[in-house]
């Protein structure tokens, strides 16, 4: 039920105000001062709108509309007597919905409020369409999870708070074995219904800090924030474990078709670039993928040196 607060140290005509917008069936509460509004927000939460006198003994009625506007998600409509001292202008830019001049005829009190609370819900479903909006431009509509775009936005992120904290950062890097070759065999339908699984193990592995990206095609990433590369390997181990005990079974077969994945680990160091720091763990996911698939590779940058083999097979573009 939508409330309402109706604040003036006069009353008569405050009992009345209650009164009378109760009748019209909204939940409705009132108080003689800004300093006994303040209470009731902060005892009984938030109301939809807060209809306050302007000239009130202590704080003001611009005064409690500062407050509200600084701490709530509600609309205040001001009143006044003083109409020389006090504009439209004025109360608007103090963050008043809308302003009413006394005398004011209690219709066109419910008129004004009934029009701010269209308003109200206008501006919350905006907003949830512009969230929504947001949510699809970031997110791949296949697995759920986030694009290769938001990775990129939050990776430097992540760096930059890096820099600022120096908690470890970590990054896995994921590519499911033969996907073309299981493509190829079963259809590509049967392919898409292997990334949604997918989606659902890398999203059940994390914790609510991390989070995980469909890179491209077969291809996932995963932020590993506050993590070190021994930890990360744990979380790798925990998606091949969850992967493993999927089963998959593409139309007209009668056993599961197993799906396995090639990973990559690595931790970010001070001061280089993030373009290096994704190179690398592409350069481990493709040593797992050199070693026989299937498996979980850790580079450190001090490592890279180990790996020539492994980046041989990289550059000359080894199948998936």
């Amino acid at each position: 039920m939508t409330r309402i607060l109706v604040v003036d140290d006069d009353n008569a005509i405050r009992s009345a105000m209650e009164a009378y917008i109760n009748m019209d069936g909204f939940q409705t509460a009132s108080v003689a001062s800004a300093e006994e509004a303040i209470e009731h927000l902060q005892t009984f939460g938030p109301v939809d709108v807060v209809i306050t006198d302007i000239m009130m003994e202590g704080m003001s009625g611009l005064e409690l509309t500062d407050y509200i506007r600084n701490n709530y998600d509600t609309d205040v409509i001001i009143m006044t007597g003083y109409s020389a001292e006090y504009s439209y202008e004025e109360a608007i830019r103090r963050g008043a919905s809308d302003i009413l001049f006394k005398p004011a005829r209690f219709e066109e009190i419910l008129l004004r409020l009934k029009r701010v609370l269209r308003e109200r819900k206008l501006t919350h479903e905006r907003e949830v369409m512009l969230a929504k909006l947001q949510e699809l431009s970031i997110t791949d509509e296949l697995t759920g999870l986030y694009n290769s775009r938001h990775f990129h936005a939050r990776i430097a992120k992540e760096a930059e708070r890096f820099r600022r904290n120096h908690h470890p950062l970590s990054l896995l890097l994921l590519d499911i074995d033969h996907f073309k070759t299981y493509n190829d065999t079963y259809g590509h339908l049967e392919g898409d219904q292997v990334l949604m699984r997918m989606g659902d193990i890398i999203r059940n592995s994390l914790r609510s800090m991390d989070s995980a990206y469909r890179y491209g095609g077969e291809e996932f990433t995963i932020l590993l924030p506050e993590t070190d590369a021994e930890e990360a390997l744990v979380v790798a181990h925990r998606i091949q474990e969850s992967l493993l005990s999927a089963q998959f079974f593409p139309a007209g077969t009668s056993e599961p078709v197993p799906i396995t994945v090639s990973v990559g680990i690595t931790e970010y160091m001070e001061e280089e670039a993030v373009v290096t720091f994704i190179q690398r763990a592409d350069m481990a996911m493709y040593c797992s993928k050199n070693n026989g698939r299937n498996q979980i590779t850790s580079l450190l940058s001090n490592d890279q040196r180990k790996c020539i083999q492994c980046l041989n097979s990289w550059s000359s573009g080894n199948p998936s």
